[in-house]
């Protein structure tokens, strides 16, 4: 067997890589206490994740010891778990110093919850079609979706992280999602929220209030049916 590492890493990995790196930066601005810039980075975290799959689709990717997997489930745990994770323990820190007790334990249940969650998948990915639990990249894309919409709260916030938490290792079956004009709007909110180009009313992020809100939809909609 070849172990060198050049023999593993395939294009597809280095777009991993890419979201790992978003989610690590994002970690940064959150201790900076940039917490904008922290929710940009989650975002492109989400895109990095998005694509892998397809350029290794694209690019023929043969995988035998299903390298490109582990580090894609890998690369989630820093973006999607820890990334989150530290923004709401950080945003606690400056905004609510009162609370820093029990965010700290919420964000710890966020990463045990995501790392139990993502390791499940690989247990099971090659025998189960969709996901069992919710998928990972949901809890940073609403907390950076709830944070850019303006209308953040932290209590809110730790309840929302706890419901997701809870959804990551929960025995419901989540299709993927599928419906493709809500991925279209999805899509465009998120680069018009990236990008910063401003459709705000009242305060309010509308592309990230629209983000957030199909998300949540997402999340409880599969949570609750039988």
């Amino acid at each position: 067997m070849n172990t060198k590492i050049e023999s593993f890493v395939a294009i597809s990995d280095l777009v991993s890589l890419m979201n790992m790196a978003s989610g690590f930066l994002s970690i940064i601005m959150s201790v900076k206490q940039d917490f904008f810039l922290a929710s940009i980075l989650m975002i492109f975290s989400l895109l990095f994740d998005s694509i892998d799959g397809w350029v290794a689709r694209k690019t023929n990717r043969v995988d035998e010891y299903e390298f490109g997997k582990n580090i894609d489930s890998l690369s989630d745990v820093v973006s999607f778990g820890v990334s989150p994770a530290v923004f709401l323990y950080s945003f606690c820190l400056t905004n609510a110093p009162n609370l820093e007790i029990p965010t700290a334990i919420v964000s710890l249940f966020i990463v045990i919850c995501g790392v139990l969650r993502l390791t499940r998948y690989n247990v099971i990915s090659n025998q189960v079609k969709g996901f069992i639990g919710f998928p990972i990249p949901g809890i940073a894309v609403i907390m950076a979706a709830f944070y850019l919409s303006g209308l953040f709260n932290i209590y809110i916030a730790l309840i929302i992280a706890i419901i997701v938490s809870i959804a990551m290792i929960c025995n419901k079956s989540y299709d993927k999602f599928g419906n493709k004009y809500l991925l279209i709007i999805n899509g465009i909110c998120l680069v018009l929220v990236v990008f910063q180009i401003p459709l705000i009313v009242y305060s309010v992020n509308i592309p990230a209030l629209i983000v957030l809100l199909t998300s949540m939809a997402y999340l409880l909609i599969n949570l609750i049916r039988r």
